[in-house]
């Protein structure tokens, strides 16, 4: 599937699903927020570390599969697969973005 999806999220994809520290960093604003799992994360380095951290843990890898832009947000449906109850999940993934950078990344299930 040959999806349009901007480069800061195609990034963001490619350092998650291979757990690489430096790209993910890369990829947020300074004063990002992700909202994860019932939890509110605070700048590049909180939100790295919980990414990497979970990824790891949970051999989590996310295979992307619908791309929509809406209301300025880009909206990314993957089914995410790893060592946890109920995998695989289709998740979706508001994606804000603020001068080539990721300002607030919220993942909830899909639907």
């Amino acid at each position: 599937m040959n999806l349009q999806i901007p480069e800061v999220v195609k990034k963001y994809f490619e350092a998650s699903n291979s757990y690489d520290r430096n790209l993910l960093a890369k990829c947020f604003a300074e004063e990002a927020i992700l909202y994860d799992e019932g939890q509110t994360y605070h700048g590049q380095a909180a939100i790295e570390t919980h990414i990497v951290e979970t990824n790891n843990k949970l051999l989590v890898k996310t295979d992307v599969t619908n791309v929509v832009e809406k209301n300025g947000e880009t909206i990314v449906t993957a089914t995410v697969s790893g060592n946890f109850d109920g995998s695989p999940v289709p998740l979706d993934f508001y994606f804000t973005l603020n001068s080539q950078k990721i300002s607030l990344l919220r993942i909830v299930s899909a639907g």
